[in-house]
C-alpha cells in the first residue's frame, strides 16, 4: 500500500477513537504494522512537568504502561525529547544517554528510532519503533515516522482535552489549560452555552435531558418525515432509474430501520441524550466506519449515512422551538461566532466569548472588545460540543481557557477578576477629564462603534467623537441590503446620539472576513480579493445609495465626516470621490440642504503607506487601519489562529509604517487619526502620541486605560521612548520596553502576565 495512504488510513483510524487510551492503542498497533518493527511505543508528557509516561506500547510490557516514565533530557526518549528531533540507533546501548529500565523488556532491541511528537511549540510525546537487528532505519522510514508523528500531534493534543471534559461532574477531570489567542481583554467565569450551526452533524453539542418521551417523539417524527422525503424522490425518479438503482432508494429506508441505526438512536435517548445529540454521535460512528473500509464501493456508502444523518437532524432542529435558556455569566462557544449569534443573547446575560476558529483581529473579536466581552478566539484544541453546561474560565489578556482549574488557580482568577473591578471603578473618575499629557500636550480620544449599545457606554466613557463607525454591521444583522431610508434613519441616530461631536463613518466594508448571507463572497484569498471599496465601486448603486443616506442624515447636523476603506491606489480613490460629489449634487437638487462633509482615506494596506502624500492632497484627513495593515505587511492572516504569534502590532516594520504615514499627512497639512486595535492598547498610544498622531480612536472599554495611561506620561518622554525602541529589530523586546516604561510610571495593573 503507498505510504500517503497508509498514513491517512493510521490518521482516520485514530480520529475515530472514542479517548486518548483507545487513539493511542491504534497509533502503537498500526504504526508497528506499518513499518514491519517488532516494537512501537508512546510516552506522553504530563501535563505541567518535564516528565514523561510510557502511555501505550505493541511489543514491550503493558504492565510497565502508566508507572514507568522518565524526564527531558534522561534515556534515549528523554533525548529525543530535550532536542526536539529524532534520533535513529543501530546499537541503542552504545549511545551515551543510554539508560536500561528493568522491567520493560527492551533489553533484547537494539535498532531504535524516536522522534518527537509536537504540538504548536509543544512536546507532548515521543514516539518510537525498536528492532533486534543491529541495523540504522533508513530514510524513508524515519520520514514515515516524523510525518506520522506531525500528523497524530494534533489528535492527540485534541484527545488529551476531550478526556479532560469527559470526566464525571462528580469528580472533576485533570486541571487543562486549551491555549487560543486573545480575542477581548478580561477575564470571565461562567456557564458554557455552545452555539452550533444548522444542520451539521459534527457541531452538536452534547446535552442530556430528562424529557426522554418528548425527544423519542421528536426523533421518530424526524425520522417518519425523512422516509416521506426518500419516497417522493424515489418516486420522482422512477421512469427514469434502472431497478437496480431505484432499490438504492429502499437501502437508505433500510438504514433509518429500527433494527439498524435508528435502534442506536433509540437506545441513546432512552439513557438521557437529546435527540440531536444521539444523532450526531450514531451517524458519526457509522461514517468513521464506513470511510475506513478499504474497498471503494463501501467507501462511498459514508456520503449516503452522511447525507441521511443530515437530513434527519434538520427536521430535529426545525421541530425543535424551545427558546435557548441563557443562565446567569453565560460563555457562548462555538465553531465560530458571528456577529448574528453575539445579538441573540441578552447583554446583562453574556459573560464571555469563545470561538474554535478565527483569530484576535476577526471581526467578531473587534465586536467583543467594543462590548467590553473577555474573549478568546483560535481555541483549535477545544472540544467545543462536549462544553455544554461546564463551567470555565476564560483569560481573554492571555487567551487561554481554564476547565477544572484546581481552587487555588480558580481564587487567582478571581482576584484578577475583583482588581479589574475596582481598576474600572477608579477610572471612571476620569470621565470627564481631558486627555491631556503632563506637558501639556491635548491628544482627543474617539471610539469605534457599530452597534447601538455603543453610544451609550461610549458617552459614559468620555468619548470625544467616533474616528470609525462600522457601517456593515447593520447590513450584517439584515436578511437583506437596508433601504436609503433605512439607512438614514440609522446613521442619524448615530450623528444626533453624539452631535456637536464629529462621527466618521466608514463606507461599507465587506469581504474578508465579513460576508454578507444575502450577499456571500466566495474566494480562496478573500482578504486579497474583493473587498471594502472595490466591492462598492463594483456596485455603485450600493455605494450611492449608502452615501445619499450619509448625507441626508447630516442635515442640520453637520457632525459628519466620510472615511473610504481599502484605497490601494489614487484613481479609487478619484473614483470613489466623484460618486460622492455625484450623491450631493443629488440631494441639492432633492431641496435637502446639507454641506459637504469632511473626507478621508482608510491606509491599511502597504500601497497607501507610501501613497499617502499623494492621498492626503485629495482629502481632508488620513486615518490608519492598524489592524488590516498589521497583516498586510507582515503577510500574517488576521482570522489563522496557527499563525497568530506572528501578527505583532509593535513589529518594527509596522512602527516603521505608522511613522511615514504620520510625516506624509504632516507634510501636506492634513489630520491623521487611527482607528485600529492599537489605538487601544495603552503602549501603543504612548508611540502614536510621539508619532504625531492628531487622534486616536479605539472601543469604548478601552478609552479609560488609554486617557489614564496619557495623562502620566510627557510628550517628550513618549517622543525619547520612540526614538529608542524604533533602534530595536524585535517586536518581543519592544514590548518589553513599553511594559517597562508603564511600570516606571505607576501603571502595572495594565501588564497582565498569564495566571497558570
Amino acid at each position: 500500500m503507498p505510504m500517503l495512504e497508509t498514513l491517512r488510513q493510521i490518521v482516520q483510524e485514530v480520529n475515530s477513537a472514542s479517548d486518548l487510551k483507545e487513539a493511542l492503542g491504534v497509533i502503537v498497533s498500526r504504526v508497528r504494522d506499518a513499518m514491519g518493527t517488532e516494537v512501537c511505543s508512546v510516552y506522553l508528557r504530563e501535563p505541567g512537568s518535564d516528565r514523561f509516561v510510557f502511555s501505550a506500547t505493541e511489543g514491550l510490557n503493558q504492565d510497565q504502561v502508566g508507572f514507568a516514565s522518565l524526564v527531558a533530557g534522561e534515556g534515549l526518549v528523554g533525548t529525543v525529547a530535550e532536542r526536539e528531533e529524532p534520533l535513529n540507533l543501530e546499537n541503542a546501548e552504545n549511545h551515551p544517554n543510554f539508560r536500561f529500565f528493568p522491567d520493560l523488556g527492551e533489553e533484547h532491541f537494539n535498532a531504535f528510532l524516536g522522534v518527537p511528537i509536537i504540538h504548536q511549540r509543544d512536546v507532548l510525546g515521543v514516539l518510537v519503533v525498536q528492532q533486534a537487528e543491529h541495523r540504522r532505519f533508513d530514510e524513508g522510514e524515519e520520514a514515515f515516522l516524523v510525518t506520522m508523528s506531525a500528523q497524530l500531534a494534533a489528535v492527540i493534543a485534541h484527545a488529551r482535552v476531550t478526556g479532560a471534559v469527559d470526566a464525571d461532574a462528580t469528580t472533576a477531570g485533570a486541571p487543562t489549560k486549551i491555549a487560543g489567542v486573545p480575542g477581548a481583554p478580561g477575564i470571565a467565569i461562567g456557564t458554557a452555552v455552545v452555539v452550533s450551526p444548522s444542520a451539521d452533524l459534527y457541531a452538536v453539542p452534547r446535552k442530556l435531558v430528562e424529557d426522554r418521551r418528548g425527544e423519542l417523539q421528536a426523533f421518530r417524527y424526524a425520522l417518519g418525515r425523512v422516509r416521506e422525503d426518500i419516497r417522493g424522490v424515489a418516486d420522482n425518479l422512477g421512469g427514469e432509474l434502472s431497478p437496480e438503482d431505484h432499490a438504492l432508494f429502499d437501502v437508505y429506508l433500510g438504514i433509518l430501520d429500527d433494527s439498524s441505526i435508528g435502534r442506536e438512536v433509540v437506545g441513546l435517548i432512552k439513557e438521557g441524550h437529546w435527540a440531536q445529540g444521539a444523532l450526531s454521535k450514531v451517524m458519526i460512528e457509522h461514517i468513521r466506519h464506513f470511510e475506513r473500509m478499504e474497498h471503494s464501493y463501501l467507501k462511498e456508502r459514508a456520503v449516503d449515512v452522511k447525507d441521511l444523518g443530515t437530513r434527519v437532524l434538520a427536521y430535529l432542529q426545525a421541530s425543535d422551538k424551545q427558546e435557548q435558556v441563557y443562565p446567569d455569566q453565560t460563555v457562548l462557544v462555538g465553531e465560530e461566532l458571528t456577529a448574528s449569534s453575539l445579538g441573540e443573547i441578552p447583554r446583562e446575560k453574556l459573560a464571555g466569548l469563545i470561538s474554535v476558529r478565527g483569530s484576535g483581529n476577526s471581526h467578531v473579536a473587534i465586536l467583543a472588545r467594543a462590548m467590553g466581552v473577555p474573549t478568546v478566539m483560535g481555541a483549535v484544541d477545544l472540544p467545543y460540543t462536549r462544553l455544554q453546561g461546564r463551567n470555565l474560565v476564560i483569560d481573554g489578556y492571555n487567551g487561554t481557557v481554564h476547565l477544572n482549574p484546581p481552587p487555588e488557580v480558580l481564587s487567582r482568577f478571581v482576584a484578577v477578576l475583583d482588581s479589574d473591578r475596582e481598576l474600572s471603578r477608579d477610572l471612571e473618575l476620569l470621565r470627564d477629564q481631558p486627555c491631556v499629557t503632563e506637558d501639556g500636550h491635548r491628544m482627543p480620544l474617539w471610539v469605534n462603534t457599530g452597534l447601538m449599545a455603543d453610544i451609550t457606554r461610549s458617552l459614559e466613557q468620555g468619548a470625544e467623537g467616533v474616528g470609525l463607525y462600522r457601517t456593515e454591521v447593520p447590513f450584517l444583522l439584515r436578511e437583506r441590503f437596508p433601504s436609503e431610508e433605512e439607512q438614514r434613519q440609522i446613521y442619524r441616530n448615530q450623528l444626533e446620539a453624539f452631535a456637536p461631536r464629529p462621527v466618521t463613518m466608514r463606507t461599507l466594508d465587506i469581504g474578508g472576513d465579513k460576508a454578507l448571507p444575502y450577499f456571500p463572497i466566495e474566494e480562496d484569498n478573500p482578504f486579497l480579493g474583493w473587498r471594502g471599496i472595490r466591492v462598492t465601486l463594483d456596485h455603485p448603486e450600493i455605494f450611492l445609495s449608502q452615501v445619499r443616506a450619509m448625507l441626508k442624515a447630516n442635515a442640520g447636523l453637520g457632525n459628519l465626516r466620510i472615511m473610504l476603506p481599502m484605497i490601494s491606489s489614487v484613481s479609487e480613490l478619484d473614483e470613489a470621490l466623484e460618486l460622492i460629489h455625484r450623491s450631493h449634487r443629488e440631494i441639492l437638487q432633492e431641496g435637502v440642504d446639507t454641506p459637504l462633509p469632511s473626507i478621508g482615506v482608510m491606509v491599511e494596506v502597504p500601497s497607501a503607506v507610501y501613497l499617502a502624500r499623494a492621498l492626503a492632497r485629495r482629502v481632508d484627513f488620513l486615518s490608519v487601519g492598524s489592524n488590516d495593515l498589521t497583516q498586510y505587511l507582515l503577510a500574517v492572516d488576521r482570522n489563522n489562529a496557527r499563525v497568530a504569534d506572528l501578527y505583532h502590532s509593535m513589529h518594527p516594520a509596522v512602527l516603521g509604517a505608522l511613522q511615514q504615514v504620520a510625516d506624509a499627512a504632516r507634510a501636506e497639512g492634513k489630520k491623521v487619526g487611527i482607528c485600529g486595535e492599537l489605538a487601544g492598547d495603552p503602549e501603543g498610544a504612548v508611540l502614536l502620541l510621539a508619532m504625531g498622531y492628531d487622534m486616536l480612536s479605539m472601543n469604548a472599554t478601552s478609552l479609560p486605560k488609554v486617557k489614564k495611561a496619557l495623562r502620566n506620561v510627557s510628550l517628550a518622554e513618549a517622543r525619547e521612548l520612540l526614538q529608542e525602541v524604533l533602534q530595536y529589530d524585535d517586536p518581543g523586546a519592544i514590548h518589553a520596553r513599553l511594559e517597562r516604561f508603564l511600570a516606571d510610571h505607576g501603571m502595572e495593573k495594565f501588564i497582565h502576565n498569564p495566571v497558570a
